[in-house]
């Protein structure tokens, strides 16, 4: 796996994956969206029926996992200047994201942004015999990462477990999280654990706080649309390298 771990300079380094853009050659500064349109308008691959979730998923994760390093490295920049220019984020404290398995579109360029804004960054772990739920943990200079049993980079349980590391999911003030698909609508498809269903189910209710729903995803992952079933949690935004979606579904 690949990542960029924007972790503030000052600050030691741990061990951790590589770094993205050490083996992506940099891009020019100023840039447009050709190329990953030329990507997304080539790629044809005919997708499964909508109902057929199962089908679906593992066609949307070959159209993603068939971006080469640099349309990669374009669209995480690009993702990265879109979440920049929301208030939401603008605004936020704690905020969590993921590091980026089988061609997930990469935020962790972001984090140097947050940091510089005062902003604490989390990562999701799963929680251990409990439900398949997530814990978010602060991910610091020290926090050492190992894989989980989906061969998923995540915190160390030993260090995620210490309970001054940790955050409640309602006192969240963004969650980024990975989509395997999306429409225009708002529907989301995501990895088929129900993870962040589960943890975040309590953001359907009417009242208490809750944190903003930010799904992102690579823009040839958008299709025409996606049924949503009654345990799906609604996104209060959906972020692709190319769009900002603000579904209607989603609670105000």
């Amino acid at each position: 796996m690949s990542v960029r771990c924007a972790l503030p300079a000052d600050q030691p380094r741990s061990r951790r994956p590589r770094v993205l853009s050490q083996r992506t050659p940099r891009p020019r500064r100023r840039f447009s969206h050709s190329l990953l349109s030329h990507h997304v308008r080539q790629n044809t691959t005919a997708l499964p029926a909508c109902d057929d979730r199962r089908a679906l998923r593992r066609t949307l994760r070959q159209r993603r996992r068939a971006l080469g390093h640099r349309d990669q490295y374009l669209a995480s920049m690009a993702l990265t200047r879109q979440l920049m220019q929301q208030t939401e984020l603008r605004r936020a404290r704690h905020v969590a994201l993921y590091l980026p398995e089988n061609g997930e579109i990469d935020p962790t360029p972001l984090v140097d942004w947050l940091h510089q804004r005062g902003a604490r960054v989390y990562l999701p772990v799963l929680r251990p015999l409990v439900e398949n739920r997530l814990w978010f943990v602060h991910w610091r200079f020290d926090t050492r990462l190992v894989l989980n049993r989906f061969n998923i980079t995540e915190p160390d349980l030993r260090q995620s477990g210490d309970r001054v590391r940790r955050i409640a999911p309602w006192a969240l003030d963004v969650v980024l999280m990975p989509l395997v698909g999306f429409d225009e609508q708002g529907h989301r498809l995501g990895m088929g654990g129900g993870f962040y269903d589960r943890t975040l189910a309590f953001a359907a209710e009417a009242h208490g706080p809750r944190p903003t729903l930010v799904g992102v995803a690579h823009a040839c992952q958008q299709v025409e649309r996606l049924p949503h079933q009654p345990w799906d949690v609604n996104l209060d935004m959906i972020v692709s390298d190319q769009r900002v979606l603000r579904p209607h579904t989603a609670r105000a």
